[in-house]
């Protein structure tokens, strides 16, 4: 049964580069009919999540558009719906994703005052050129005063940056790192820059307009990351997140650990006892179909036990934590060994890059950096569907 649930927020401020929906301007959206409709589809969820009783939500997230400019008035209702349909176990986290704007962190006092524990902001960069490079609409004094701001009234703060751009050294990269852990919050999402088909970026990068850095140039900013983010008392607890101890994400370790998720509000995808759950994305679907049939799901589609053991892997190989395989053969019914190739892992086991603790398996700090290469070869070929 699901112990974390996923709101899904679609509206923005303004129009904005992220996103993709015909309404942005928050003052244009009808909060009432909102607050009904998200409620409907928590009902609805909780209904066939619960069949088997009910089980305490241990963590909330907010998500979305601009879900830090929801009126906290509308974050207080639906927790206090969720509360009454699961249970909060005693230690939730209930985050809210911001952009490090002005604006939505003038709202983060009535944020924190409905019910909000934490708080996910994405500054991705601390040099206003790279920000402009990014996309993004806030600049770096911006983003450190919202960081500020997030300290003074949550309990828990996280923030991303992104690293491996163009022209970062490992000088540049080594102080900028240092600067951010120099904040003291307890999370950090530390992402190197990926050139996504389809994207501006790849755009730039086929014209001749952007060099990406080279893989032994990535890797030597990757290595930097863990031994200051190690040294610092906030290892990585994930492929690109780290955190002290007991600060990791517990939302995102529901996703990781493969483990059951409630997915409300347009475009929310959700997972429950082996059916992934597809919420309609564009605003106006998504309340036509709860009005219609009481939910918000365009899709509810059961997975095959190989394709949930796929998922698993590829999730939870991410941990450094690892997975356990036993544990897996049972979850699915399929048999241990058909769960990875064996002569893969012994391999990368002998060469550093893969550990194994029993049944528990693992990816080593010398094979982080090569991930994706390596679950391409360690995931059997038989849980891979086509």
């Amino acid at each position: 049964m699901p112990r974390a649930l996923y709101i899904h927020w679609p509206f923005c401020a303004k129009k904005c580069p992220y996103c993709d929906f015909n309404s942005h301007v928050r003052g244009s959206v009808d909060i009432a009919a909102w607050n009904l409709a998200l409620i409907a589809d928590m009902r609805a969820e909780a209904a066939v999540a619960q069949a088997d009783g009910p089980v305490p939500l241990t963590s909330i997230f907010f998500g979305g558009g601009t879900p830090s400019l929801m009126p906290p008035a509308l974050v207080a209702a639906l927790l206090a719906e969720a509360e009454r349909l699961w249970g909060f176990d005693p230690a939730i986290e209930i985050t809210l994703e911001a952009n490090p704007s002005s604006v939505e962190a003038a709202n983060f006092a009535a944020l924190a005052g409905a019910g909000i524990n934490r708080v996910s902001l994405g500054v991705q960069s601390l040099d206003d050129a790279e920000l402009r490079f990014l996309g993004r609409l806030h600049g770096a004094d911006e983003a450190l005063a919202a960081l500020d701001t997030a300290q003074a009234h949550f309990e828990r703060v996280s923030f991303d940056l992104i690293y491996a751009l163009p022209g970062h050294t490992p000088e540049l990269w080594h102080e900028r790192l240092t600067r951010a852990l120099g904040f003291g919050t307890g999370h950090l999402s530390l992402y190197q820059l990926t050139i996504e088909p389809g994207t501006r970026f790849a755009s730039d990068v086929r014209r001749g307009r952007l060099t990406p850095l080279d893989d032994d140039a990535a890797a030597e900013l990757f290595d930097i990351t863990q031994a200051l983010t190690g040294a610092a008392g906030l290892p990585a607890y994930e492929t690109s997140n780290h955190a002290r101890p007991g600060e990791q994400s517990r939302h995102n370790l529901v996703y990781w650990r493969y483990q059951d998720y409630a997915g409300i509000g347009p475009g929310a995808h959700g997972r429950r006892g082996g059916v992934a759950t597809v919420r309609h994305k564009k605003p106006e679907n998504f309340l036509d179909a709860v009005a219609r049939q009481g939910n918000g799901i365009c899709e509810a589609r059961g997975l095959a036990a190989r394709e949930q053991a796929a998922e698993a892997l590829l999730m939870g190989l991410r941990l450094t934590e690892g997975v356990d395989l036993a544990s897996l053969s049972d979850r699915f019914g399929l048999p241990h060994e058909g769960l990875v190739e064996e002569k893969a892992l012994g391999r990368l086991r002998d060469l550093g890059l893969m550990w194994a603790d029993g049944a528990r398996i693992g990816v080593a700090p010398a094979g982080r950096g090569l991930l994706d290469a390596l679950l391409a070869e360690v995931v059997a070929d038989t849980l891979v569907i086509a």
